[in-house]
């Protein structure tokens, strides 16, 4: 096979959509798109996530040993020819990354136990009561979003009354288990269950992430890619449209990309780039 033909064929696997078939019927397919030009980096998704989900503050001493909690960081990029240690702050670009809930993803097929598998929803759930620590899928992880309990935080993180501000809808983790970004899968299971009481689909806007409701820029936008007219699906499909066409012309509405795409992993968030102008 020629080299323009391995091109052509990688890039038609790189626009096919595994989940095109598998949730063309399904009620929800949960995904993200996060505009890069608009993250400034202010960490209050951080910070929310942390208040949603319970999470511990593992303190300095334990960051430096590599036992980091945090379900989302905020990741801080320079380009080429800048000036960083005079300006170490300008021209910076800040990336929010969390778990991608890959729909190929790589930490599912390595658990030993099926700790972490995939839910009809599109997500890769983590059942924390069967995991026992082999961190396997942090390891095998290539986004590196996944997190092990070193220590029985909730005895040394929230010491009497401060246990009184942790959210009850979320259980608070073990030692000895992995832990990962769930897209808040409590708020969606609450919005699931009140529309199916009330016969109905979760409509575009009545959930959200804790992160995307947090940003001030909303930057984040947060929906069900299985419902055609939410606005995720939208910037999704014009999203396809880019990767489908071979022409390299600039257009702010396709500027869409997904993180290690040539990993087909398939991950259900998709960043826009950063616009800026090169002469400013």
């Amino acid at each position: 096979m020629s080299l323009s033909n391995l091109i052509k064929n990688w890039s038609s696997l790189r626009v096919k959509r595994p989940y095109e078939d598998q949730y063309k019927d399904k009620d929800y397919k949960w995904a993200m798109v996060i505009d890069l030009d608009a993250c400034t980096g202010c960490n209050a998704c951080t910070t929310a996530c942390y208040a949603e989900n319970n999470l511990p503050v593992v303190g300095r001493e334990a960051f430096s040993k590599g036992q980091a909690m945090h379900w989302l960081r905020i990741e801080r990029y320079w380009g080429e020819g800048e000036h960083m240690d005079k300006f170490p702050d300008h021209g910076a670009q800040f990336l929010p990354m969390m778990c991608q809930q890959c729909e190929s993803a790589p930490c599912e097929v390595v658990c030993p136990v099926g700790a972490t598998h995939h839910t009809p929803d599109g997500l890769n759930s983590q059942v924390y009561n069967r995991c026992i620590g082999s961190r396997y899928c942090s390891a095998n992880c290539p986004y590196k979003v996944r997190y092990f309990n070193w220590w029985q935080y909730p005895e040394r993180a929230w010491p009497n009354p401060l246990e009184q501000q942790l959210n009850p809808d979320v259980t608070v983790r073990s030692k000895g288990v992995m832990e990962k970004c769930t897209f808040c899968v409590q708020r969606l299971t609450e919005a699931k269950n009140r529309a199916r009481t009330e016969g109905r689909r979760v409509a575009d806007g009545e959930v959200t992430t804790a992160c995307a409701q947090a940003c001030p820029t909303s930057a984040i936008t947060f929906g069900n890619l299985a419902d055609d007219k939410s606005q995720v699906a939208r910037i999704w499909e014009r999203q396809q449209i880019k990767l489908a066409s071979d022409k390299q012309e600039k257009d702010e509405n396709l500027r869409g990309y997904r993180i290690f795409e040539e990993l087909r992993t398939y991950p259900s968030v998709v960043y826009l780039e950063r616009v800026r102008d090169s002469e400013a």
